[in-house]
C-alpha cells in the first residue's frame, strides 16, 4: 500500500520591522473616535508610519495635547509612550517643562488651530522664542470642531461658515508667525498628501529645536462645503506645492541623484540627515527667512495653501542648549550635583556685598 507523502509546509512569512527591530503595529493607539473621513485620522497614520521608518522606540516618545478635536488625537499613536493631555491652550508649557526635565525623550505635540492661536497663541509664542526641541503639529481646519463648527482664529476673512455666516476678521497665519518668531523649522502640509507630511515629519524628528508643521486638515461635519476655504475640495484644488520631498537618515545609505545642475537641494541637518528638495514651483531657498516670507505673503494673496518646507535653520541652538543644561534627564541627578556647595554660595553672597 502506498504511503500518501506530506508537502513540506511553508515557511512562516517573515516579519517586516524597522531598523529597531519592530513593527508597525507597535506604533499605533487606540481606534479613532473621530468622525468617519476626519483629516486628523490621516495625519496620525502620517505620524506612525514617520516614526515607525525612522526607528525611533515609542516608550523614548513623550507626546503632549491640549483640548480639541485635535488634542484626541495622540491616543491614536504611539500607544506605549509617555502622554500628557494638557489644558486648553497650555500644552506649550507642558511640553517645554518635560522636554527641559529628560531631553532623552522625542517630544511632539499635537494641537488645532484654536487652541494655538486663540486661548494658546502666548503659550506658543514663547514656545517658538525658546527653541524647545518639539515636533509642533498644527491640526488646522479653521473651525472649533468639538463645539459645533464656530470660527476660528485661521479662518480666512470672507470664507463661509456651515451655517452661512461670512467671515470678517483677518486670519492668523501660524507659519508666518512662528517665521517672525525665530522658529528654524517651517512647513505646511495637507493632511490628503500622505507623502509629503510623512517626509516633513521625518525631518522633524532629526531637527534640533522647534519644528513647526501647519497641516490642512478639513472638518467633515462643519467644514467642508464648498463655501469653505479649508474643505477637501478647495484644499485639493488650491494646494501648490513648493517641491518634492525626499528624507534621507544619516543611518540610510545616500541614493544617487541622477538630475540636471539646479534641478535639486540638499539640506543638512545637524546630525548628518538630509533634506532633498526637487524643485517644482519657482526656486525657493528655504535656508532663507525673507524668501520664506514671500513664500507665505505670495500665498495670501493668491489664497493658495502652498505646502512643502517653508523655512529651515538647522543650526540654531535649542532652549536646553541656550540654559546650558547637561544631558542627563534632571530628576536622575543626584544632589551633590543639583545643590550648589557652601563655598559657591559664599561667592555669590559675597558679590551682592
Amino acid at each position: 500500500m502506498a504511503t500518501e507523502t506530506k508537502a513540506p509546509a511553508k515557511p512562516a512569512p517573515e516579519k517586516k520591522v524597522n531598523r529597531i527591530g519592530l513593527e508597525a503595529k507597535a506604533y499605533g493607539g487606540a481606534p479613532s473616535t473621530l468622525c468617519s473621513g476626519c483629516g486628523h485620522d490621516s495625519i496620525t497614520r502620517s505620524i506612525i508610519q514617520a516614526f515607525y521608518e525612522q526607528g525611533v522606540a515609542p516608550h523614548a516618545v513623550a507626546k503632549f495635547s491640549g483640548i480639541g478635536c485635535s488634542s484626541k488625537t495622540p491616543a491614536y499613536f504611539l500607544g506605549t509612550a509617555h502622554g500628557f493631555n494638557a489644558v486648553h491652550g497650555r500644552m506649550p508649557a507642558v511640553a517645554t517643562g518635560a522636554n527641559l526635565a529628560n531631553r532623552s525623550l522625542k517630544c511632539i505635540g499635537v494641537s488645532g488651530d484654536g487652541d494655538t492661536a486663540s486661548i494658546g497663541l502666548s503659550h506658543f509664542c514663547h514656545l517658538v522664542r525658546r527653541n524647545t526641541e518639539l515636533i509642533y503639529i498644527i491640526e488646522n481646519n479653521g473651525v472649533y470642531g468639538l463645539t459645533k463648527g464656530q470660527f476660528s482664529a485661521t479662518a480666512d476673512k470672507g470664507s463661509t461658515h456651515h451655517y452661512g455666516e461670512t467671515n470678517q476678521m483677518a486670519p492668523i497665519d501660524c507659519c508666518g508667525l512662528a517665521l517672525e518668531l525665530g522658529c528654524g523649522f517651517v512647513a505646511r502640509s495637507f493632511s490628503a498628501d500622505h507623502k509629503q507630511l510623512r517626509a516633513l515629519l521625518a525631518a522633524a524628528i532629526h531637527h534640533k529645536g522647534m519644528a513647526l508643521i501647519d497641516v490642512i486638515s478639513p472638518c467633515v461635519t462643519f467644514n467642508n462645503h464648498p463655501d469653505s476655504t479649508k474643505s477637501y475640495n478647495f484644499s485639493k484644488t488650491h494646494d501648490i506645492p513648493l517641491h518634492e520631498i525626499d528624507f534621507i537618515a544619516h543611518f540610510d545609505p545616500q541614493p544617487e541623484v541622477d538630475l540636471k545642475e539646479g534641478e535639486v537641494r540638499d539640506v543638512e541637518l545637524y546630525d548628518g540627515s538630509t533634506i532633498r528638495l526637487r524643485k517644482l514651483d519657482g526656486d525657493h531657498d528655504p535656508t532663507s527667512r525673507s524668501a520664506a516670507a514671500r513664500i507665505i505673503e505670495r500665498g495670501r494673496d493668491a489664497k493658495e495653501f502652498i505646502t512643502g518646507l517653508i523655512y529651515l535653520d538647522p543650526k540654531g541652538a535649542n532652549c536646553a542648549e541656550q540654559n546650558n543644561l547637561v544631558d542627563e534627564p534632571l530628576a536622575s541627578l543626584p544632589q551633590s550635583r543639583l545643590r550648589p556647595p557652601k563655598a559657591a554660595l559664599d561667592e555669590i553672597m559675597a558679590g551682592l556685598m
